[in-house]
């Protein structure tokens, strides 16, 4: 098949190129090369044997270039960061997604597929349960309940104690911007593909960890946070107490469900969890990857938080393992390819000060009082 991959010059993007072009497909990667993921420009990691085309999936001219001869598309190009410049989500990630349709169907081009990249983030706070009062799915914490340090969540009926649940696809609870603008991609991407009989996915990946993820996009999480502070010999800062839970998955294994999906029909219009199946604290992970690299930093705790966090979110991936995928690579395993991959770097910058200022100048990093 001839594919599109938008972002295929980023963190899954470029995996999910190197199995396609493995797989015997043609390979044409739209990406414009985001200063914040991409400061030195295009990675040399985009193969050569993958057409290259530089520009914007806002960009009709740009799109309808890409999406000639298409028979599928991945698009994963997208917009993250805690950044508060909401409008920028949903120009790129939600009305990118659909401008794909209009040319597709404006056009009557012949694809096949289409799957969108969505995210965890979507679950919102996730699920949770009360023994008393049973299931519930609360909304964002209040800035006056982080202000006091008080993380939890609790049952809105008896304020008891609530538990984590793994959550399915269809307790969406969007809450961040980000979140927002991928629950508008989903359904962009679902109901607009049903309607024109263009059969679309939606993959909500949780945390995904693994070689070539960004060492400069703030959202790109714990992995790169621990990593370059103990890689500069630092002690990083958890936020909160360090006991909020998390859901890790492997590059590797986040490509084989793209892959999946791609030629599985039991897949079509249906939006799937893509998640590691255990969940980890993050001091938790934290002391994993600490042990992993033989580092002995103690880390900082001091009430830190960002605003529009969850504090709990575990996918339910029961959905995906039906149609013969399970996640198979451990967290230390994903800690050691990305170690490894951080330490092949010759020109790795320090800008950990400047990315922690920087979100604490707009109000995105805060401290209990």
């Amino acid at each position: 098949m001839r594919i599109l991959v938008t972002g295929g010059a980023g963190f899954i993007g470029s995996h999910t190129v190197d199995a396609l072009l493995a797989a015997g497909h043609q390979v044409r990667v739209l990406d414009n090369l985001q200063p914040l993921v991409h400061p030195r420009g295009r990675p040399i990691y985009v193969p050569a044997s993958a057409e290259f085309v530089f520009g914007d999936v806002r960009d009709r001219r740009t799109l309808e270039y890409a999406l000639d001869g298409a028979d599928a598309v991945f698009h994963f190009a997208a917009y993250q960061d805690y950044l508060p410049d909401f409008s920028t989500y949903f120009h790129v990630n939600a009305v990118s997604t659909a401008l794909i349709y209009e040319v597709i169907v404006e056009h009557r081009l012949p694809v096949h597929k289409v799957v969108v990249a969505s995210s965890q983030a979507v679950l919102g706070e996730g699920l949770y349960h009360c023994d008393r009062h049973g299931d519930h799915q609360p909304g964002i914490r209040v800035e006056e309940q982080l202000r006091g340090g008080e993380w939890d969540h609790h049952c809105p009926v008896c304020h008891g104690a609530m538990r984590p649940l793994p959550t399915p696809e269809e307790r969406t609870n969007p809450q961040n911007q980000y979140a927002l603008s991928k629950d508008s991609e989903e359904k962009i991407a679902i109901h607009l593909g049903r309607r024109y009989g263009i059969p679309s996915v939606a993959l909500r990946y949780s945390i995904v960890q693994g070689p070539r993820q960004s060492f400069y996009n703030a959202y790109s999480g714990a992995m790169r946070i621990f990593a370059l502070h103990l890689y500069f010999g630092k002690a990083p800062t958890i936020y909160e107490d360090g006991r909020q839970i998390r859901d890790f998955v492997n590059i590797g294994d986040v490509v084989r469900a793209n892959l999946l999906v791609l030629q599985e029909p039991a897949a079509d219009f249906r939006v799937f969890n893509v998640g590691g199946g255990r969940p980890y604290t993050v001091r938790e992970f934290f002391d994993i990857l600490r042990r992993e690299v033989g580092a002995s930093v103690e880390p900082i705790i001091e009430g830190d938080y960002r605003y529009g966090d969850t504090r709990h979110i575990i996918s339910d991936i029961s959905q995906l393992t039906e149609l013969g995928w399970t996640p198979s690579v451990p967290i230390e395993e994903s800690i050691r390819q990305y170690w490894r991959y951080l330490n092949d770097q010759s020109d790795v910058e320090d800008i950990l000060q400047f990315a922690e200022r920087r979100m604490k100048d707009l109000q995105v990093v805060r401290r209990r009082a």
